[in-house]
């Protein structure tokens, strides 16, 4: 691991620890040996890292002096599966609170897309669907053919980082919430 992503990581670090992290934690039981902003802060570097795999990004953390000199505590696969399962909400606020801090979030050119999402071929499928109160048949233009399911939206800024998705029924239009 170079400097760089040391002072990257420590950087990310004080921001989801002052600005994603509640200052108490709160649940039952005795305190994580792994806190919640340093298993963010993990779980980022992963995916900076290009690592996809849990078990190999886990297998390389304990490794690696480096991370451990990092951490205190590297938690072994299962558990770290089980801590991020349990912090998507605070995972969500991270990705909120990064893209907020980008200046690409305040620019005043947006651009939007959407694309068709299939969830279904024939009738009987249509009917017997959960997803029957909220899809429906829409027209896609590109490939020329009519299919049941739902749109998906996308808004990004001018570099590319997503503003705002949502999936809607294919003829209302665009409904997106931001995220």
């Amino acid at each position: 691991m170079t400097k760089e992503m040391n002072a990257l990581l420590t950087a990310l670090y004080v921001l989801i620890d002052d600005h994603v992290v509640p200052r108490r934690r709160v649940g039952r039981g005795r305190q994580p040996l792994l806190s919640d902003s340093e298993l963010i802060t993990l779980a980022v570097a992963q995916v900076l890292l290009g690592c996809h795999c849990e078990r190999r990004w886990i297998r390389h953390l304990h490794a690696s002096s480096v991370w451990r000199g990092m951490f205190g505590y590297l938690p072994q696969q299962s558990g770290y599966h089980r801590r991020l399962k349990a912090a998507e909400p605070l995972l969500c606020r991270a990705i909120v609170v990064l893209a907020q801090h980008c200046p690409s979030w305040f620019d005043d050119m947006w651009m939007t897309d959407a694309t068709p999402v299939p969830c279904g071929t024939s009738r009987e499928t249509a009917k017997r669907s959960d997803l029957a109160g909220h899809a429906g048949y829409g027209y896609c233009a590109s490939h020329s053919r009519f299919y049941w399911g739902l749109k998906l939206y996308l808004v990004c800024s001018g570099d590319g980082m997503p503003i705002m998705s949502c999936l809607a029924h294919p003829r209302l239009g665009s409904a997106c919430q931001a995220f």
